[in-house]
């Protein structure tokens, strides 16, 4: 495949079937907006240029953007060949393959794509289109061949009659242009449809009618083109990125006991030899050394860092945390906006009060310090290296090195020697 290629993404749209205030592409899959999924993507492809076609809410979307990728504003949403207008026109000086993405199509592979560019560059087509094949192809739009199985349009579900509807190849959207091709007959698409917009796809029947070479690529998994328009969707997506995920940690030497009840976000660096138990969640941003054990029912949130041969045991829940190695948080405890050394036992029941009511404080704990079950440390606190705690303590002083304190609130009883 030759690198003379540049991307258009379609990211204007609405969250109008998700009844959602937020723009379609910033809705999450594995704590990650889908417009990520598909950006990451399109940097692997190592384009020339790459255009975003932003719209509704443009100022939220434009913060996930990275550098190096145009912007370029659909000022009125009717349709993709509007949206496709407002690309090109950031594609200033290009001449190539222009390959138009969506940005609500986040389960896509790089060997598809590369299969598609390469089919289309090798052939000379006009264009290209990426079809699947779908048993039950409702609510996508069908790719129509004649007689002699070459493709002379796509007709658009809401405006297909029941011959047209029982045709299981689907467009996905996504396609590959010669520049030129596109760009000249753009203006020849018409409104003539149900809800008046312009489609992209209408573009495929007016070059097959000219002569131009139209030419299709199938997806060879039809999960991968699956584009997001409801929840529903939405949460089907996030199964099939969350088993992706699991499996490349899995393949990588983590022990997930049961992959269908462990929640890992986008991002979570997992080492070598650690085992994720069921019912675990782990949010974004979150680091797990190796030989680690956690879970069952933990719950990981943002911001946490386990060193190696940490347990982060059952009904735990940390954030803003980092854990020092060999430490153990065994059962039913709160770690929150801490640093715990190496070697620490934390007791069952343990909870870090970090929050005063105005604002969240930190709480250290030193290298090999022993906190009894049910204690409470009320945050700013320190506790020393060696320390301990007794049962049901209420820490609300620093604690100083080698010291046992007990109580509520907790006194000092001795020092150790």
């Amino acid at each position: 495949m030759k690198n003379d290629i540049a991307v258009i993404i379609l990211a204007a749209g609405k969250s109008t079937r998700m009844r959602s205030d937020l723009p379609k592409v910033l809705h999450k899959l594995c704590a990650r907006p889908m417009l990520g999924y598909v950006l990451d993507l399109v940097a692997s492809l190592k384009p020339k240029q790459v255009a975003a076609v932003l719209g509704f809410k443009q100022e939220l979307v434009r913060k996930i953007i990275p550098k190096g990728v145009k912007i370029a504003i659909q000022r009125k949403l009717i349709g993709t060949a509007e949206a496709v207008k407002s690309g090109l026109s950031a594609l200033k000086g290009f001449k190539g393959t222009v390959l138009v993405l969506y940005g609500d199509a986040p389960l896509l592979k790089k060997e598809t794509l590369k299969k598609l560019l390469d089919y289309h560059i090798k052939n000379d087509a006009d264009a290209t289109l990426l079809t699947a094949q779908l048993n039950k192809p409702a609510g996508y739009g069908r790719v129509i061949r004649d007689k002699y199985f070459s493709i002379c349009g796509i007709v658009e579900e809401k405006d297909a009659d029941e011959v047209e509807k029982d045709i299981k190849e689907i467009n996905t959207g996504i396609m590959a242009f010669k520049k030129e091709s596109l760009e000249n007959n753009l203006k020849y698409i018409r409104p003539n449809n149900r809800k008046k917009e312009y489609y992209l796809t209408d573009i495929i029947g007016i070059l097959a009618k000219k002569g131009f070479l139209v030419e299709a690529v199938k997806a060879d998994d039809p999960q991968e083109v699956l584009g997001i328009n409801t929840g529903v969707e939405l949460s089907g997506a996030n199964f099939i990125m969350q088993k992706r995920i699991n499996e490349k940690f899995m393949q990588e030497g983590v022990t997930i006991v049961d992959p269908a009840t462990a929640f890992i976000s986008f991002g979570t660096k997992i080492g070598q030899g650690t085992v994720i138990y069921p019912f675990t969640v782990i949010e974004r941003d979150v680091k797990i050394g190796k030989r680690c054990s956690v879970g069952p029912f933990a719950h990981l949130r943002e911001s946490v860092r386990l060193g190696n041969e940490v347990t982060a045991g059952n009904f735990i829940e940390m954030v803003r945390a980092r854990i020092g190695a060999k430490t153990f948080v065994k059962h039913f405890s709160y770690i929150g906006d801490s640093t715990l050394g190496a070697s620490v036992n934390i007791g069952a029941g343990t909870v870090t009060a970090n929050f005063d009511g105005l604002k969240k404080n930190y709480t250290i704990i030193k290298d090999k310090v022993n906190i009894g079950s049910d204690t409470v440390i009320v945050a700013p606190a320190r506790i020393g290296r060696s320390a301990t705690t007794g049962a049901g303590s209420v820490v609300t002083k620093n604690v100083p090195d080698n010291t046992v304190v007990a109580g509520v609130p907790a006194r000092t009883l001795r020092k150790k020697r």
